[in-house]
């Protein structure tokens, strides 16, 4: 993929973009082979590729420049701004909310924030789109309150030109610090979350939700994890890390028992709404740390889900299921060093299938799902 961002040197997030593609999908392979102890035990499914370009659908842009010329994209060593607003990782949604958001910062005086001075106000806009319907979740990350009444006031103007924005919000982060956003979110419309169409489910993202970038690889995620799931058959599971609820709804059937486990209130009470809406019997969400909730449970079901952050499962939240009587894990990593220290923890579980899901191109990342049953 050609990115004149990148041979001009004004970004190199992408770093494996001198990589052909083909290269790129058979190195994450090996490193996925690698982290699994290269295990000739375990069955390998084909590796599921991505789009290499339009894959995004959320775009982090640090705002820069100034209130006259705001610029979206990123900060360069020195803290300039950087205008990242061609990136070909992102579809044609999200390209057009950029001009339209600079005309807001500016008609708003909202002065973007100034790394090395710490002064000014706008330090992010986040982007979300679904794919399905296009519609767009826009949040604006502040210092403080100082622009907020300038902000409402030009909402009106943003969404005459971009009707397809549905969710507005703002983020306090009033820390000098390389935080992404705050706990305080103030909602600026009347729609608090994001309908987000995955296989036959509707999802739903709100503005603080974990959201799988890449909506189509996500897609498939879920696909090869109910799969697995409908072959076991299990008469209840648990969803550990469940967020808004993708594999817990994927893996219900009205039959089973589905248990989502998350810390995040606001996501629980997501997953709740989607299951309400898709009319799914028999799953419920509770709001809890993933360890301790576990480990409160006392008896875990035969087969559970982990969709850890990239720090993993952890000693304690290891201990408890190599302790537990259930016979399956489904482990979903975005990082294999983390899943290879787990899995040193849970001697009892074995690796038996594995399949890379490309949710990074252009980059080292990956997702890595793999299924995992107690040895005999």
């Amino acid at each position: 993929m050609h990115c004149a961002y990148f041979e001009s040197a004004r970004c190199r997030s992408c770093t494996w973009l001198p990589r052909p593609y083909a290269q790129q999908l058979a190195a994450k392979q090996q490193a996925a082979r690698n982290a699994l102890g290269d295990d000739p035990g375990v069955h390998w499914l084909a590796p599921v590729a991505s789009a290499e370009s339009g894959f995004r659908n959320r775009a982090k842009m640090v705002v820069g420049g100034s209130i006259e010329t705001p610029l979206l994209g990123l900060l360069d060593a020195g803290g300039i701004g950087v205008d990242l607003e061609d990136c070909a990782l992102y579809p044609a949604a999200l390209h057009a909310a950029f001009a339209p958001l600079r005309r807001l910062i500016s008609a708003a005086r909202i002065a973007p924030y100034h790394v090395a001075e710490r002064r000014g106000e706008l330090k992010f806009v986040l982007v979300t789109v679904a794919e399905d319907s296009g519609a767009l979740m826009l949040r604006f990350v502040l210092r403080s309150r100082e622009a907020l009444g300038r902000l409402r006031k030009h909402l009106p103007q943003l969404q005459a030109e971009l009707p397809q924005a549905r969710v507005l919000s703002a983020n306090l982060q009033p820390l000098h610090q390389a935080l992404l956003e705050g706990p305080e979110e103030i909602l600026l419309a009347d729609t608090d979350a994001l309908p987000l169409r995955i296989n036959a489910l509707t999802l739903y993202v709100g503005p603080q939700a974990f959201l799988q970038t890449n909506t189509q690889v996500a897609a498939a995620l879920y696909r090869q994890a109910r799969a697995w799931v409908q072959e076991i058959d299990p008469p209840a599971l648990l969803d550990l890390y469940c967020g808004s609820g993708g594999f817990a709804l994927h893996c219900a059937d009205g039959r089973r028992a589905v248990l989502g486990i998350e810390n995040s209130a606001a996501a629980v009470a997501l997953a709740q709404r989607a299951a309400r809406a898709a009319g799914l019997q028999g799953v419920r969400f509770e709001t809890h740390d993933a360890a301790q909730g576990t480990a409160a449970l006392g008896t875990l079901p035969p087969l559970v889900i982990v969709n850890p952050p990239r720090r993993g499962l952890g000693a304690e939240l290891c201990a408890t299921l190599q302790a537990s009587s259930a016979r399956w894990l489904i482990y979903s990593s975005c990082n294999a060093d983390s899943l290879a220290r787990d899995r040193a923890a849970l001697p009892g579980f074995r690796a038996r299938r594995a399949q890379v899901l490309d949710m990074f191109p252009h980059t080292a990342h990956f997702e890595l799902l793999c299924l995992l049953e107690r040895a005999a």
